[in-house]
């Protein structure tokens, strides 16, 4: 989920850039040193939108750079449990694919796909249903629902967030699109004089 916050940070002005726009120069300091971090509680920093309020500049002994504190407005991303959420399939490997959801990605385990068994086509990079009816593959996109999620701040891309789309309504947007025009159950279907009527 995507959320608009207030943070508060301190940054480094170099002494090069003295004398210069020091609200852009803050902006600039705080995009190069926190736009890409994550952080356990309140997640991946996805841009930073402006600054707020600048404090009084102060000086370290030693270091001719002014240290500012800032308080700013930030768009973060934090994946929740049981949030659904839709993606795309940067990859295909033989135990499921790993789908792209804002800065981060997810798994979806093979035995999370579909309740038909899929079987992993090397060559093709693909994950075939059985019956052939069904496959998945890089850039195909999709709605999952997050099912499980461990955030490693020291390195980002150890976290590890776990997708399901074995329920109504989540899948290859394909598929979705699919289920609903034959109104299987799996959405509402239409009726003679173009009124929905919802499946039992």
């Amino acid at each position: 989920m995507y959320k608009l916050m207030t943070l508060v940070d301190t940054v480094r002005i170099d002494p090069t850039l003295l004398g210069e726009d020091v609200e852009e120069n803050v902006k600039k300091a705080l995009k190069n040193k926190l736009e890409g971090k994550v952080d356990k509680k309140i997640g991946c920093l996805v841009a930073v939108c402006g600054v707020d309020e600048i404090g009084e500049g102060h000086i370290l002994y030693g270091d001719g750079a002014v240290y500012y504190d800032v308080t700013f407005k930030a768009v973060m991303f934090m994946p929740e449990n049981q949030e659904v959420i839709e993606g795309e399939i940067l990859e295909t490997v033989s135990f499921g694919v790993f789908v792209g959801i804002g800065p981060m990605d997810g798994l979806l385990h093979v035995s999370q796909i579909t309740d038909e068994f899929m079987s992993y086509d090397a060559k093709n990079g693909r994950l075939i249903a059985k019956t052939g009816k069904k496959s998945l593959g890089e850039g195909d996109h999709v709605r999952a629902r997050i099912v499980a999620v461990s955030i490693n701040e020291r390195d980002p891309r150890e976290s590890k967030i776990g997708m399901t789309m074995r329920q109504t309504a989540l899948g290859k947007l394909q598929w979705i699109e699919e289920a609903r025009e034959k109104g299987d159950g799996k959405g509402a279907k239409p009726k003679k004089g173009g009124k929905k009527e919802e499946n039992n």
